[in-house]
């Protein structure tokens, strides 16, 4: 049984899974609400291969509650940055969910040599129209009724309609668990807001490291018109386009997900 760690770094609550010696670390960085439990589907896929290494975003979960002044996706990327120093990990593959694909391309730009491959799962490389208007409903129910309103809309973003037909019930046990641990509002506007101030659409270029971006074609908050876009200005992107699971596909459809992440993370593709 791989041997696991845990710690806090600049505020930062991390976990370190160990894999076979020698192995490749991966770090997984979760979408807007910031946890590690995101990636539950994937890590009977990367455990036993990788060293794994899972933290909850700044303002979420068990990490600390409050913001940075001037919070930005590059204060993101420096987050990841902290975690890894924290982790005595000199490199180290990346795969982040939309908040957390931004930040990983942020951190591609700021500190390349920390990163070997990068996987951007619904991320985008400017602000969209399409996207603003999401978030804007979001913000708008989170302002006027709060967490509970917030949670329960969201399921509406992240799945596809069938899907959510046939988990109901697991969609309510999941919304009294997301309002509970819910960010402070102020915290969740913040990021709300740094993820739609992003964009590095002209600096693509400058990112030279192999990269997977995965996308689904039904995602209704962030449409795959931002991952071919993203695809076609980074040098050296692979697109992967699944037919059907919603903006969280990692989890509705994660064996074919999972099979394309664990062939890239190894350079098969």
């Amino acid at each position: 049984m791989e041997a696991v760690t845990t710690g806090v770094a600049d505020g930062l609550w991390f976990e370190v899974i160990d894999g076979p010696d020698g192995a490749d670390s991966v770090i997984l960085s979760a979408g807007l609400g910031g946890s590690a439990a995101f990636w539950s589907p994937q890590m009977e896929a990367l455990t036993g291969r990788f060293r794994v290494i899972l933290y909850d975003h700044r303002g979420t979960g068990r990490s600390d509650r409050s913001l940075k002044p001037d919070h930005s996706v590059a204060s993101m990327a420096e987050d990841i940055r902290s975690v890894l120093d924290a982790t005595g990990t000199a490199t180290a593959h990346l795969v982040g969910h939309a908040a957390g694909g931004n930040a990983g391309l942020q951190l591609a730009l700021d500190h390349p040599d920390r990163l070997d491959r990068l996987v951007v799962v619904n991320g985008w490389s400017r602000p969209d129209p399409h996207v603003a208007r999401c978030f804007t409903a979001r913000t708008r129910l989170l302002e006027a009724y709060g967490p509970r309103a917030y949670v329960e809309a969201q399921s509406l973003f992240l799945y596809p309609p069938d899907w959510i037909s046939e988990h109901d019930a697991l969609l309510k046990a999941q919304d009294d668990h997301h309002e509970a641990g819910f960010p402070r509002v102020d915290v969740m506007l913040a990021r709300i807001g740094a993820l739609l101030a992003f964009d590095i659409d002209d600096r693509l270029k400058d990112i030279p490291h192999p990269v997977l971006v995965a996308a689904s074609a039904d995602d209704m908050l962030v449409p795959p018109l931002l991952s071919r876009r993203l695809a076609e200005g980074l040098p050296n992107a692979t697109l992967d386009v699944v037919p059907w699971g919603g903006h969280a596909f990692t989890a509705t459809v994660s064996g074919a997900f999972n099979a394309r992440l664990v062939a890239f993370l190894n350079g098969d593709i």
